[in-house]
């Protein structure tokens, strides 16, 4: 079915899950319960292949199979959106892929080669934008390629919007100011860091959330949209935990905190692969498990 592209971006950008079988091979049968309960909880749009989805993790071959399993299991209910990236030969690949498999849009994560120069990132962009043609969003994870190179970034064609997943909102207001005026631009730091963005002008966020308790993710989306960032804040601070279980071990838990709680509530949907740590310590599943506890979660 047709879909509001634009609209669905500025809410929730759900980040799905990699299931994995416990002797660490994906899974994608099990991600199928998570779609479910975060599409009816109402969560916009649905990403495969991003960070929590342990994109890194994952061979090419296994990227493109969770896309196309992502694909199955959404039915075009809500747009999938398909995370792409490492060498531009990868990159490319997997957008085609993306496309043959039924996504609405691409996310190119930021390339992290120690040599990437702001024009070389221009050109690796707009190397995936005609390898697929498909609309772009940017995951920004570094701002330190300055404004004039995000500015560039998002005047290649097919580019529609930003994926801002840096703490600095000073600096996602200039990149606003200088890019075109229909650039979305998305909270790409999940529901702690949405408000501050909300304040400069950004609409809707990244959630690793949605896959344990969407409902709550939805709340808070609700809340900011309409203007009421006392409450808000309030649902934030309920769901804080989380995200600082989450943060921990230089933010080495992200993943590990989502299948964790997956596991705690009744749909375990197996390890997080190295680097990512396994299992939580025990302080990190205490807080974790009371989090849960005190707020009744289950799958």
């Amino acid at each position: 079915m047709p879909h509001d592209l634009t609209k669905a971006l500025t809410g929730i950008s759900g980040i799905l899950v990699t299931p994995m079988t416990t002797d660490g091979k994906i899974d994608p049968d099990r991600q199928k319960p998570v779609v479910e309960k975060a599409i009816a909880a109402g969560v916009h749009v649905l990403t495969a292949n991003g960070n929590t989805g342990e994109f890194y993790s994952l061979s090419l071959d296994e990227a493109e199979e969770m896309c196309r399993a992502a694909a199955r299991h959404i039915q075009g209910r809500v747009p999938l959106v398909a995370g792409v990236g490492r060498s531009v030969v990868d990159a490319c690949q997997l957008a085609r892929s993306a496309k043959a498999a039924g996504a609405d849009a691409l996310m190119i994560h930021q390339p992290p080669d120690p040599f990437a120069a702001p024009r070389g990132l221009v050109a690796y962009v707009h190397a995936v934008s005609e390898a697929a043609d498909l609309p772009i969003m940017l995951y920004l994870r570094n701002d330190t390629i300055g404004t004039q190179a995000i500015a560039d970034l998002c005047a290649v064609p097919g580019v529609v919007g930003v994926k801002w997943a840096t703490p600095n909102p000073l600096k996602l207001a200039d990149a606003m100011a200088a890019s075109d005026p229909d650039i979305i631009w998305v909270g790409g730091l999940a529901e702690v860091w949405a408000p501050p963005f909300y304040a400069v002008g950004a609409r809707g966020f990244t959630s690793g959330l949605i896959n344990v308790w969407p409902e709550r993710s939805v709340a808070i989306h609700a809340a900011l949209d309409s203007g009421d960032y006392a409450l808000a804040n309030t649902l934030i601070a309920e769901m804080k935990p989380f995200e600082d279980v989450r943060a921990q071990e230089s933010n080495g838990t992200n993943v590990t905190g989502v299948k964790a709680a997956l596991r705690a509530i009744g749909h375990d949907c197996g390890p997080a692969r190295p680097p990512s740590a396994w299992p939580l310590t025990e302080a990190q599943q205490a807080l974790l498990e009371g989090f849960i506890a005190r707020h009744a979660i289950t799958f």
